[in-house]
């Protein structure tokens, strides 16, 4: 089973990597860019099967290590 893994910044914590993307695309031409929030993407092969145990043990995986609950969110997606 494949785990799908997305982690934002939290509303309201700064995102200067962001604020540099909107900056440079502003720069090379690109007009009517609004906010830019960037963030990461992991993909997670599984041998678990059941998807109810998969899900608790990529949310124990997130928790412990993939993002930083403090200023990050994260959405899980199997499949």
């Amino acid at each position: 089973m494949k785990a799908k893994i997305k982690v934002t910044l939290k509303n309201g914590v700064l995102d200067p990597q962001g604020k540099a993307i909107e900056g440079a695309l502003g720069h090379l031409g690109f007009a009517g860019v609004g906010q830019v929030r960037q963030g990461k993407y992991f993909e997670i092969e599984l041998t678990e099967t059941d998807k109810a145990k998969a899900e608790a043990q990529v949310k124990a995986m997130c928790e412990k290590l993939i993002a930083n609950t403090v200023i990050e969110n994260y959405a899980i997606e199997l499949g």
